[in-house]
C-alpha cells in the first residue's frame, strides 16, 4: 500500500478515538508513533454513542471533513453507532478496499502457528449495504448488486497487494454454485484479472468449504478476494483463529482517502480500567505507516510489538497476563 500524500515527511493525521476502549488504545498508540522518526500532525475528531448524545449525530460533518482534509484517518471504536460512523465514512470517502490481515503471533491463544494471509473484502455494494433493503407486504427483501467495475476494481487491487507484497496466490472465494448471475460474475472476473498477473496463481472456493479450510488448513492462503458480507464473515472467523479481535487490525483503502481502525468494539465493560489490549490499534498504525510509504519505521513498530509479545512479560489481561495498555505502550516503546 501507498500514497502519494507526502507532505514534506510530514503527514495529518485524523484521529478518532470515539469511544470506550478507543480513547485508551488510541492513547497508547499514539504514544509509540511519536517515538517514531516520522512527523505528524494529528487533528481530533469526535464521532459515536458519546458524540451522538452530545451532539444529536455519530458523525458530524465536521469530523468528516477532518478525515478528507487528511493523509490517513486513525480510528479508536464505536459503541452502537458504529455502523453509522464507519459505513458513512466508507462512503463520502469512496473506500472501496477493506484489508484485514490475519497473522499469528507468538503467546496470542492462536490455534495454528504461522498463519499469515490478507483477506481483501470489497467495501461497496453487495449483500452487506444497508440501503439495498425493503419490506414488503409478507416480509422483507435485500438486494445484492454486483458490477464489474467495483469487482474488477477489487480484484485487481488483491492481485497488486499480491504483487507488491510477495505473495504468489490469490484465491477467490464466492458462492457461484448457487449465486450464478452475482457470484457467476465475480468468479468471471477474477480469472479475467488473473491473465495480468501470470506470476500469481489462482484458485477459487466456495464460502461454505473456505469456512471449512480456515480452520483446517490455514497456513495455505496467502490472500483471499471476496465480496462484502462473505468477507465480513471470514473476517471474524480469521481473528478467531490467531488469539482474537482484540489482536486484528483492519484498513478501509479507497480513492480519497485511507482509514485504519483495530476490529474490536468499543468493550464498554472494561472501558476507562486500563485493561483493553491496545495491540489491534498498534497493528492498525503499522498498517497505517505503510499506505504512507513509511516501511522502515512501520518495520520498526512491527518488530517492537513482536519482541513484546515473544517476551510474554507485558500482555493484557486477554493474553493471560495482568499489563496495563499503557504498561504494554511503555514496553513496546523500550522495544523500539
Amino acid at each position: 500500500m501507498s500514497t502519494s500524500n507526502k507532505k514534506d515527511n510530514k503527514y495529518q493525521i485524523a484521529v478518532i478515538p470515539g469511544d470506550g476502549i478507543g480513547k485508551e488504545v488510541m492513547e497508547a498508540t499514539i504514544s509509540v508513533l511519536d517515538e517514531l522518526d516520522v512527523d505528524f500532525d494529528y487533528v481530533y475528531g469526535i464521532a459515536g454513542d458519546e458524540c451522538n448524545e452530545e451532539h444529536g449525530t455519530p458523525l458530524p460533518q465536521e469530523t468528516i471533513d477532518i478525515v478528507r482534509d487528511s493523509d490517513a484517518c486513525l480510528f479508536g471504536a464505536a459503541g452502537e453507532t458504529a455502523a453509522d460512523v464507519i459505513v458513512k465514512i466508507r462512503q463520502e470517502m469512496k473506500m472501496f478496499a477493506n484489508l484485514r490481515p490475519v497473522k499469528s503471533y507468538p503467546n496470542t491463544k492462536s490455534v495454528f502457528e504461522n498463519v499469515d494471509f490478507m483477506i481483501v473484502r470489497e467495501n461497496t455494494e453487495g449483500l452487506y449495504i444497508a440501503n439495498q433493503e425493503e419490506k414488503t407486504e409478507d416480509g422483507a427483501i435485500a438486494k445484492r448488486i454486483i458490477t464489474r467495475e467495483a469487482e474488477e476494481r477489487i480484484i485487481d487491487y488483491a492481485f497488486q497487494y499480491a504483487k507488491d507484497n510477495n505473495r504468489t496466490k490469490v484465491t477467490a472465494v464466492h458462492k457461484a454454485n448457487v449465486l450464478k448471475k452475482t457470484d457467476g460474475l465475480f468468479k468471471e472476473i477474477f480469472y479475467e484479472v488473473g491473465k495480468k498477473y501470470p506470476d500469481i496463481d489462482t484458485e477459487d472456493f466456495y464460502v461454505d468449504a473456505t469456512a471449512m479450510y480456515l480452520v483446517t488448513q490455514p497456513q495455505e492462503f496467502q490472500v483471499i478476494v471476496t465480496t462484502n458480507l462473505f468477507g465480513d464473515i471470514l473476517s471474524d472467523e480469521g481473528a478467531g483463529l490467531v488469539g482474537g479481535l482484540g489482536l486484528i487490525p483492519s484498513a478501509n483503502i479507497g480513492s480519497e482517502g485511507a482509514l485504519f481502525e483495530p476490529v474490536h468494539g468499543s468493550a464498554p465493560d472494561i472501558a476507562g480500567q486500563q485493561k483493553a489490549n491496545p495491540i489491534a490499534m498498534m497493528l492498525s498504525a503499522v498498517m497505517m505507516l505503510r499506505y504512507l510509504g513509511e516501511n522502515e519505521e512501520a518495520d520498526k513498530f512491527d518488530a517492537a510489538i513482536l519482541k513484546v509479545l515473544s517476551e510474554g512479560k507485558t500482555l493484557t489481561g486477554d493474553l493471560g497476563g495482568s499489563a496495563t495498555t499503557m504498561e504494554v505502550a511503555q514496553a513496546i516503546k523500550d522495544a523500539l
